[in-house]
């Protein structure tokens, strides 16, 4: 796609260009985060993404990553697996006047919308500081709002600790009676504890461990990942979390717990810890969301602020397969409600366990 002149208008950059001046970009926009750096799309979508961009004077000023995902033979654009949020980035507001911001931004969306390639399905998952999906509307778009939930402040850590429920305080006491908190699990321990707790509450993981790896490593090599992991006295691994971060925030990807030890409430304490290290690094922690009615009770707890954020749609398939997915969905639909791991059993910790069903489709969302 080449831009309309020489200094401005829409171009694709693909993943084996620099991308530097688009990381660049990233830092700079409120809704820039580390699910849209180009490290972190070449590790969950080598050679399968693009950077949409559009161009004023040279400079970037707004761009959304498109992943493509082959689908029954169709064509797919969409949020790759343990990535929370792509979407929309738009540069820092240039102007004082709310109307001129505003006019500025919706002629950037309409040409950024214009120039997304045509796709069977389009998926956008966008970062909660987007709040215009007016143009996807008027461009045929559906939306629905999800939330997360997200600790605004990490500059006084006892003071986000203070805010925690009394239950999580209680959790955490008990934790801390009944494990150790160790750190850096290996990759491949932390892939099979996850797939083992899911396989007791009768659910598959369905991420591969390629892709958790090469997460793993590009996390670590910058400084920007780290897993936590809980062991009585026998050696029996009671949770594990992998939590990634970049300066702005970070973020609650994965959490494993074995449903044979979640009554220790090991997940709480590990949680406490994470927050307690990255406090030193970036500024917020993401939950990354729930639409599960107990996990986001777990979450509320632990003194976050609701956010919602949009998930934009797209569906440009022929009819009758539309049909068809229609009524897979709801054939689905009993069978994914009745799935162990998914119910509020009451407890704390039954019900960060019956995150791990959801937080393993895309970085915690269904």
């Amino acid at each position: 796609m080449s831009p309309t002149a020489p200094n401005s208008g829409v171009e694709l950059l693909g993943p084996g260009g620099a991308l530097e001046e688009w990381d660049r970009f990233v830092d700079a926009s409120p809704q820039g985060c580390i699910f849209c750096r180009s490290w972190w799309l070449r590790a969950v979508a080598p050679d399968a993404f693009q950077v949409l961009v559009v161009r004023r004077g040279g400079r970037i000023v707004a761009g959304m990553p498109l992943v493509r995902h082959r689908r029954w033979g169709f064509q797919t654009l969409h949020t790759p697996p343990l990535t929370q949020v792509l979407g929309v980035l738009l540069g820092p507001p240039a102007s004082e006047s709310y109307e001129r911001r505003l006019s500025s931004e919706m002629e950037l969306l309409a040409e950024l919308i214009a120039a997304i390639p045509r796709a069977a399905h389009i998926n956008i998952l966008c970062h909660y500081s987007f709040t215009n999906w007016l143009p996807f509307h008027w461009a045929g778009y559906q939306q629905t709002t999800r939330y997360t939930y997200v600790i605004e402040s990490l500059a006084d850590p006892e003071a986000v600790f203070a805010n925690f429920a009394h239950s999580k305080r209680k959790n955490i006491k008990k934790a801390e009676r009944l494990v150790q908190v160790r750190e850096d699990m290996a990759p491949r321990d932390f892939y099979d504890h996850h797939a083992m707790s899911l396989r007791k509450q009768g659910a598959a993981i369905n991420y591969s461990y390629e892709l958790f790896e090469r997460i793993h490593r590009a996390t670590r090599e910058r400084n920007a990942g780290k897993t936590w992991f809980a062991v009585d006295a026998e050696g029996r691994v009671h949770s594990a979390i992998f939590v990634v971060w970049d300066a702005k925030s970070a973020y609650y990807l994965i959490s494993t717990i074995d449903p044979d030890h979640r009554g220790s409430d090991s997940a709480t304490l590990l949680v406490r810890d994470a927050i307690a290290y990255v406090s030193k690094l970036t500024s917020r922690f993401d939950f990354e969301g729930s639409m599960i009615q107990g996990v986001e009770g777990s979450f509320r707890k632990f003194g976050a602020v609701q956010k919602p954020y949009f998930h934009l749609s797209k569906n440009n398939l022929p009819l009758p397969l539309r049909l068809a997915l229609a009524c897979w969905r709801e054939i689905r639909r009993p069978r994914e409600k009745s799935r162990p791991g998914r119910r509020d059993t009451g407890s704390a910790e039954s019900t960060e366990s019956s995150e791990n069903a959801e937080r393993q489709t895309v970085g915690g969302r269904t």
